[in-house]
C-alpha cells in the first residue's frame, strides 16, 4: 500500500519524534522500523525526507553483517530542570540584584545553595552506572 503525502508527513513526525527519545545515543533504523511497524522501503524514505531538512544524520554502519544506518537527531531538546530550582526565579528581592550592588549573585548564599546543590546532582547522575552495565552483572 503506497502512503499519501499526509500519511507520509504524520508519519515523519512520529519518526522524528522516536528518534528524539532515543537521545545521543540515536537509534537503528531497523530497530525504528520495527518498533514503528514500517516496511524499510516507507522507513527509508522519511529518514531521507528528515536528513534533507537537516534535522537528523544518518551514519552507515555494519551490524549482525548487515549494512544499516543510524539515525541521530541533530538538535535535542534543552534540560530545564537545573534552572527550574534557581532562587532568582522567586527571589523578592531580584528587582534590585545586580553584580555591584548591595543584593549581588557574587554573595548571594541562595545562589551558592542553589549551584552545590546543581553541581552534587550533575556529579552523582555521571558517576550512576549505565542499565547495561548492571545488566551484565
Amino acid at each position: 500500500m503506497k502512503l499519501n503525502e499526509a500519511q507520509i508527513e504524520d508519519l515523519t513526525g512520529k519518526v522524528f519524534r522516536t528518534i528524539v527519545s532515543n537521545g545521543k545515543d540515536g537509534i537503528l533504523q531497523s530497530e525504528l522500523w520495527k518498533e514503528l511497524d514500517l516496511t524499510s522501503r516507507d522507513g527509508s524514505r522519511v529518514a531521507i525526507r528528515l536528513e534533507r531538512r537537516a534535522l537528523i544524520r544518518r551514519e552507515k554502519m555494519l551490524e549482525n553483517g548487515r549494512w544499516t544506518y543510524k539515525l541521530f537527531a541533530k538538535k535535542l531538546p534543552i534540560d530545564t530542570s537545573s534552572i527550574e530550582a534557581a532562587p532568582c526565579l522567586t527571589c523578592p528581592v531580584e528587582h534590585m540584584c545586580s553584580l555591584d550592588g548591595s543584593y549581588s549573585p557574587i554573595t548571594c548564599n541562595l545562589v551558592e545553595d542553589w549551584l552545590v546543590m546543581s553541581l552534587n546532582l550533575a556529579n552523582n547522575r555521571r558517576q550512576e552506572p549505565a542499565p547495561e552495565a548492571e545488566q551484565a552483572k
